[in-house]
């Protein structure tokens, strides 16, 4: 169905949801029985936790999705943001406009696993998915989205749901999509009312691998396509919480030899394997959550003192594994144009994000020194330890496309370990 079979209801931007209502008209008029003909019933609708409803053109999978509402910033990489198990359990309302003009091509696949697949859950975009305009395209978005099992809902005012979450942060959402627009809004409200929110919920069990893996695709170059990993070099051991491809393969571009574990494995499993530096990566939900079982295994690689990198859910599990404290986002960060100050170097990084969890600054510990702080909100974006070698990052240095000013951290994280191997 295109975006001008029929003429949706958009939720004004100066105009707050209702609760317990479907939608509003433009001019504020409750429209609870509006489009009730076939000609007319949208395809597509998304419920808020609170009871508003805003409807629009169902794309990508059909059916259902539970999930927490999160609006991002970047105007470029949606495959890479909707294919990052970062944002498993999550509906991502993209504020650019203009989604899926470049299409979808699989070496910017994000999953690393069968289980990482399980990212996104939904999107949300104000225009019509675009067919296809670029040369290394090989899907369009839309069928991607489907492939994927992404419910996806255009023809949305984005602005309204930014503002929305701006004001009173991320809520619990239920997205659907039917074709023949047989949509049960009651039902729909009740599945967003009841859903568990993201504190206190262990999500990176779901999208890690099972089993161990060596790793030898290295980054990509616009006339070589991915590079082989080395032969020799520092041995990086990567626990998996849900890890980005793009991680793995700027440590291999760096020169690093790269095998992945699953996050549940034991500081035995890791240290058996004889690692120069260990990586603890990014993923999805309550990093307090994963902790229960990570944090153990955390504390023990800390005391043995083998250099570490955390980045994102592994930045802040190494926090908690110190002593510090993690705490829930009103609205999170989610976007390519983040401004990251780097106490090191004095310098402002522009970044990728994407993350509702943050480490309290506050709780660091004596021996902790930050090094990155969130100039949005002035947020811990990274620290390192005085005594033993372990540092970690909040942003996304992987992130491509987009800024790549933090690539560096790879560069010099596998720079660090070929220094401390042995003559």
């Amino acid at each position: 169905m295109s975006l001008t079979s029929y003429a949706p209801v958009y939720l004004p931007v100066d105009l707050a949801p209702i609760p317990g209502h479907n939608t509003c008209s433009p001019h504020g008029s409750l429209q609870e029985n509006a489009m009730t003909t076939s000609a007319d019933r949208p395809t597509g609708a998304l419920a808020l936790a609170d009871g508003s409803v805003f409807y629009g053109v169902g794309t990508g999978a059909s059916g259902i999705a539970v999930g927490e509402l999160c609006f991002n910033t970047a105007m470029t990489g949606h495959q890479e943001i909707l294919a990052d198990p970062s944002y498993a359990g999550q509906v991502v309302c993209f504020t650019f406009p203009h989604v899926g003009n470049v299409g979808a091509n699989p070496e910017d696949e994000e999953a690393t696993s069968d289980a990482a697949r399980k990212a996104a859950v939904g999107m949300v975009s104000r225009m019509a998915i675009t067919p296809p305009a670029n040369y290394r395209a090989e899907q369009g978005f839309d069928e991607w989205m489907r492939a994927r099992g992404i419910i996806s809902l255009s023809g949305v005012d984005t602005r309204a749901l930014t503002r929305r979450i701006r004001e009173s942060g991320m809520p619990m959402c239920a997205i659907a999509h039917d074709t023949s627009g047989n949509i049960d809004i009651d039902a729909l409200k009740a599945a967003a009312a009841g859903a568990d929110t993201m504190e206190g919920r262990e999500l990176a069990a779901d999208v890690a691998r099972s089993g161990a893996e060596e790793w030898t695709e290295g980054d990509w170059s616009w006339d070589s396509g991915f590079c082989e990993g080395p032969e020799d070099g520092p041995r990086v051991v990567v626990l998996d919480y849900g890890v980005k491809a793009n991680i793995l393969r700027l440590l291999v571009g760096a020169g690093a030899r790269v095998a992945v574990l699953p996050g549940n494995a034991s500081a035995e499993d890791v240290l058996n394997m004889s690692p120069d530096g260990i990586v603890v990566s990014n993923g999805p939900g309550d990093p307090s959550a994963t902790g229960e079982y990570a944090l153990p295994t955390l504390k023990k690689l800390i005391d043995a003192n083998i250099p570490m990198l955390g980045i994102c859910l592994g930045h802040q599990m190494l926090a908690l594994a110190v002593g510090a404290k993690t705490i829930k986002m009103p609205q999170g960060h989610h976007g390519a144009n983040h401004p990251v100050k780097n106490h090191d170097t004095g310098q402002v990084e522009i970044v990728s994000m994407n993350h509702g969890f943050a480490v309290d600054g506050s709780t660091l510990p004596a021996g902790a020194t930050e090094t990155h702080v969130s100039l949005f909100d002035g947020t811990n974006c990274g620290f390192r330890l005085a005594d033993k070698p372990v540092q970690a990052v909040q942003h996304h240095p992987e992130a491509s496309p987009g800024p790549q000013d933090s690539f560096g951290v790879f560069e010099r994280f596998v720079g660090s370990l070929n220094s401390q191997a042995p003559a």
